[in-house]
């Protein structure tokens, strides 16, 4: 890519279609896969140039929208140039134009953000993490996708924990993408290989132990009605079912028994569909009643399983090459309220994976939150910002 100085600022070009046109475009490419490792690479060298040129400039805290006009408008395009989200002739106006809101909502898309084009102080925080750390999270990640650079599989899942993103993929093409809710901070999604073996149709859920101690005896603290209304019944080791009343909440003796949910799509926890996932961590992949969090931001709401969005799209895919399960027959298992399984004629690789930034090859490259921390860079700049969301 071309790179070019302007104010004193290094900025490059990303293929840019019009002026009036800067989204970025949903690549068919897989996070997983050579190419993305190519233009990674290629990233890294373009990223090394900019921090050489002295990296990105600073934002000043700012609550900016379509129409505004002041001072932090310039500010905001020079930014915006610096990182190729706007075309570096429309560096002078303080007008927040059609332009500007077009450049905010590309950046907005490469960071997680969502598209508003509303230039929010989470916008302005991802604005300013400094070029040099942009670098290092590309650098590292680098590492990682090499990692993966094997035969992954003809069709398999990658599912990107700090995007919450999954993707499905066949034949090096993504051939369908969902928004997820992956685990909390303290109770974090993990990393690993699997296959998905089998699919549970109207699944009871049943509380894990970590839940029941952190989550559910606090609630009954709370609201001695909590089971009750959330169609939570509780089981002692003979498979004899208890009262809520018959247990000492201020105490640890719940964490003795079973609590399980009644299958309901409205107020399950699993939702309508539980994916298992073959591993020792007991996790998951499953829909949930609370459907809202797949617009968030900030997606990091779970015990470790991963919720995912648009499910019964995944399990079509995931079942496409098993007999009897067409779209049809999981519409109708799904409306039969009934526990009904699925075993997936093929079980299907899945990569729980720790991508934080990655380039694909039309030369975009995208940023997430070392959410975990595992890039050792120091604090999440936007995710510290965010209040998690206590467990659905």
């Amino acid at each position: 890519m071309a790179q070019e100085m302007m104010g004193g600022q290094a900025e490059w070009k990303q293929n840019y279609d019009a002026a009036t046109n800067l989204k970025v475009s949903r690549s068919t490419v897989p996070v997983l896969s050579p190419l993305t490792l190519q233009a990674t690479e290629q990233m890294i060298e373009t990223y090394r140039r900019l921090v050489s040129s002295g990296g990105f400039p600073q934002m000043p805290p700012a609550n900016l929208k379509l129409g505004a006009k002041n001072a932090n408008v310039v500010a905001l395009r020079r930014r915006l140039i610096a990182s190729g989200d706007l075309d570096q002739s429309l560096g002078s106006s303080p007008v927040f134009d059609s332009f500007v809101e077009g450049g905010v909502k590309r950046f907005q898309q490469r960071h997680g953000l969502q598209p508003t084009g509303v230039v929010t102080p989470a916008t302005v925080t991802a604005m300013n993490v400094p070029a040099d750390v942009r670098l290092r999270q590309l650098e590292t990640n680098v590492v990682r996708l090499r990692s993966y650079a094997g035969n992954l599989g003809n069709r398999f899942v990658v599912a990107n924990i700090p995007a919450a993103l999954v993707e499905t993929v066949e034949n090096g093409q993504v051939m369908t993408r969902h928004a997820a809710g992956v685990g909390k901070i303290d109770r974090q999604s993990p990393v690993m290989t699997t296959r998905a073996t089998d699919i549970n149709f109207n699944p009871f859920w049943t509380v894990p132990a970590s839940i029941i101690k952190k989550d559910l005896i606090p609630k009954m603290q709370a609201d001695p009605n909590y089971l009750t209304e959330n169609k939570i019944r509780i089981y002692n080791g003979q498979g004899q079912e208890l009262q809520p009343t018959q247990v000492n909440w201020r105490s640890d003796e719940a964490t003795r028994y079973q609590f399980r949910q009644d299958p309901g799509g409205e107020f399950n926890s699993l939702g309508f569909v539980r994916i298992n996932i073959a591993n020792p961590y007991g996790v998951y992949m499953h829909d949930t009643p609370a459907k809202g969090i797949f617009g968030d931001d900030f997606r990091f709401v779970s015990s470790g399983c991963m919720r995912v969005q648009n499910v019964r799209d995944y399990i079509t895919w995931l079942l496409k090459d098993t007999p009897g399960w067409g779209r049809e027959q999981i519409d109708a298992a799904i409306e039969g309220g009934q526990r009904v399984d699925a075993r997936l004629a093929q079980p299907v690789p899945v990569y729980w994976t720790y991508i934080t930034a990655w380039a694909t090859p039309d030369g975009i490259v995208q940023f997430r939150d070392d959410i975990y921390n595992k890039d050792g860079i120091g604090p999440v700049p936007v995710a510290s910002m965010q209040k998690t969301e206590e467990e659905e």
